[in-house]
């Protein structure tokens, strides 16, 4: 099974609107065909950003949310990476590639282009939610 870390924008995405990032975290996450890996850190980030007010004009944003949290507590891979990384230019978001490293995740779905302007790190292969969707979504 491909292990998975989706960066929180997806998440956001996937909960405002039914594209790529929505079928990513509805039809391959939700149903175990992909291992979602998370880290302490990024369940913390995931939280934090979920529950802005701001998303609230979306509806029912919140209880969305809340439901999908609750997935991701019970249905992902929590590790804890032990390296520090300083490689991305917006520092918080190096906690995905020592996510990616410590997992061995194959994929890190980001829709973050300007900051992830490399197509891999080690092993993991970084891609935005569509490319991930046409070209390596699990095919069972």
């Amino acid at each position: 099974m491909q292990k998975i870390v989706i960066d929180t924008n997806v998440l956001v995405s996937g909960l405002i609107q039914q594209g790529y990032p929505y079928l990513i975290v509805n039809n391959l996450f939700i149903e175990q065909k992909i291992s979602l890996c998370v880290s302490y850190e990024l369940l913390a980030e995931y939280y934090e950003v979920l529950k802005r007010k701001k998303f609230s004009r979306y509806p029912d944003f919140l209880s969305k949310a809340e439901s999908l949290l609750a997935q991701i507590e019970t249905k992902s891979i929590t590790y804890t990476p032990k390296f520090k990384l300083d490689i991305i230019s917006d520092k918080d978001d190096n906690k995905l590639l020592e996510l990616a490293s410590e997992s061995n995740a194959n994929f890190l779905i980001t829709g973050n282009t300007n900051d992830f302007t490399m197509k891999k790190y080690r092993r993991t292969s970084i891609v935005s939610p569509k490319d991930y969707w046409n070209s390596y979504k699990p095919k069972n």
